[in-house]
Formats: structure tokens, C-alpha cells, sequence
């Protein structure tokens, strides 16, 4: 079993969380839509990922919707004392699995109890905003009044900690003057290397930076790359990728997801992984390249 303590820790807010975790994206139907074919897998995966060291799972209700949450629900309550649950609002299903905003201050707060009840929890860890200007990535927009509605939920006591999901580099420096953010939730990987500055300005600053889609929207000259670099390691090609993404930057969190316990272990296995320097060079020159 992989020693998870090995990719070190980092702070979100005042809550420390190593920094490999889980996402709960996958244990929802296809599309994130609807429920699991393997529910029990779902389960086990879950109960699994936490019995290997796993602190930090990234959810939302609108994942399915409810399904995940309701999953995670099931397998893990009563909680750990130490288990961080991250969550995000903003959006809604259709009934046809679109993605649609949920701007409004009755959406948002709905959605903030839509959680609270699904997870089974009285306070939530971390909630971020993700911001609908573009769904398919972060586009100028102004985050306000939904942010100032997460806000005084913060206040309320309903929410611990407040991040942000898809979103600029201004919309993070604009939400810091309404709540402390304590992550920034944005799509990154070594094709897609736009937050490079923001990372290290987040770094600087103290403020997680947790990364989805690893291997998201990679070319084929990009992924015969990594997977030459995988074969010469005797690795995955998503082990290469988060493997980077850990040395990338200390403020980084993984959050990598699957439905299948056998991936899971490989995932989790990143954690005594150190890539050589002159392979980050050979990698570095995807996001070069793209």
C-alpha cells in the first residue's frame, strides 16, 4: 500500500489534507449523470481510498445529481475526524444531464442545503463557487453577488471554507476582497499549462490549487509523449501525469477519480513516485509544444 504522507500535505484554510485525495466525479452514471452500474464498487472504492490514507474527497450534489454525495453518504458516515469533504455549487442538472448556471441567492443557498442534507453533515468543510460564464473553462464574468451569497452562508455557519471553481486569475484576486479563498479549482495538466502563473502566484501566497481533468484534452502527438515516458518508467500514463502535477508545485492537491478499486491503488501509488529531472524537462515540453 502506497505511504499517501510521501506526496507531503498542504492547507486549506485551516484544515490539512495530504496532498493525493480523491474525486467523486466517476461513482456517478455515465455523463455524471444518474447512478452507477456497480454501486457496491462505488461503495468499496470510497471506503477504500480512505482506509489507504485518503483525507481530502472533492464532491458536489450536482454530481448525478445527489448520487455521489448520497455514495459517499452511505459508505463513510460517520466520518473520520480528519476527513476534509470539498463540495462545489453553481450549477444545476437538466433533465436531459446538461449543465446549466445557478446563480441566484435561492439556487446557491439551496444548493449549500442540498449538500448539507446529502452528505449528512451540519457544516460544510469547503464549498467552491464554480463560476458558469463558459462551461467548458473560465471566462470574465463578475462573481459578486453570488460569492457575497456564499458568504454570509459562511457566516451563518454552514460553510467552513469558500473556493473557487473555473475561474480567471482577476475573479480570484476580485473574490478575495468578499471571503478568504482558499482553493482555486481549475482544469490543468501537462497539456494545458494556461494557470501556470496563477499557480505559483496561489503558491506565494499559501492557497491550494487543485487541478482537474489530468489528462484532459491531449493531442496525439502529446499523448504518444507521455505514453513513450510511461513505458520507459513502467508506468501509466495517469500515473506520469500526476506524478508531474505533485512535483509541478507543493500547493497543488490531487484529486484524481475512478469507480474501480484497481485504479484507485494505482492512483494512490503516485505518492512514492519522484520523477527524474531530465523526465519533468522531456514532460515540461507537452505544455511547450501545445
Amino acid at each position: 500500500m502506497a505511504n499517501l504522507k510521501n506526496a507531503g500535505s498542504f492547507k486549506l484554510g485551516n484544515l490539512t489534507v495530504k496532498r493525493l485525495g480523491y474525486g467523486a466525479m466517476q461513482l456517478a452514471g455515465p455523463g455524471v449523470f444518474g447512478p452507477p452500474k456497480d454501486r457496491a464498487e462505488a461503495v468499496a472504492v470510497l471506503r477504500e481510498a480512505v482506509e489507504s490514507g485518503v483525507d481530502h474527497i472533492d464532491t458536489s450534489d450536482f454530481y448525478g445529481p445527489h448520487v455521489t454525495n448520497q455514495i459517499i453518504l452511505e459508505a463513510l458516515h460517520p466520518y473520520a475526524d480528519d476527513l476534509v469533504i470539498v463540495t462545489k455549487i453553481g450549477a444545476v442538472r437538466g433533465d436531459d444531464g446538461s449543465w446549466n448556471p445557478a446563480f441566484s441567492k435561492e439556487a446557491l443557498t439551496q444548493a449549500v442545503h442540498d449538500n448539507l442534507k446529502n452528505l449528512g453533515l451540519d457544516a460544510l468543510d469547503v464549498v467552491n463557487l464554480r463560476a458558469m460564464f463558459d462551461v467548458h473553462g473560465p471566462a470574465e464574468g463578475d462573481l459578486e453577488e453570488p460569492l457575497t451569497v456564499l458568504a454570509e452562508l459562511q457566516q451563518q455557519g454552514l460553510v467552513k471554507h469558500v473556493g473557487l471553481s473555473n475561474v480567471t486569475p482577476k475573479q480570484v484576486a476580485d473574490g478575495r476582497k468578499i471571503t478568504e479563498i482558499v482553493c482555486v479549482q481549475n482544469m490543468y495538466n501537462l497539456a494545458h499549462r494556461a494557470d501556470d502563473a496563477l499557480i505559483d502566484q496561489l503558491a506565494a501566497e499559501g492557497t491550494a490549487y487543485v487541478p482537474f481533468f489530468p489528462l484532459g484534452g491531449f493531442s496525439p502527438l502529446q499523448s504518444s509523449t507521455l505514453s513513450d515516458v510511461a513505458a520507459r518508467l513502467n508506468l501509466t500514463p495517469m500515473q506520469v501525469a500526476l506524478a508531474w502535477l505533485l512535483k509541478r508545485s507543493p500547493n497543488i492537491l490531487l484529486i484524481p477519480g475512478t469507480s474501480s478499486r484497481a485504479h484507485l491503488r494505482q492512483n494512490l501509488a503516485v505518492a512514492d513516485m519522484d520523477l527524474p529531472v531530465d523526465v519533468m524537462t522531456e514532460l515540461d515540453g507537452i505544455g511547450a509544444a501545445g
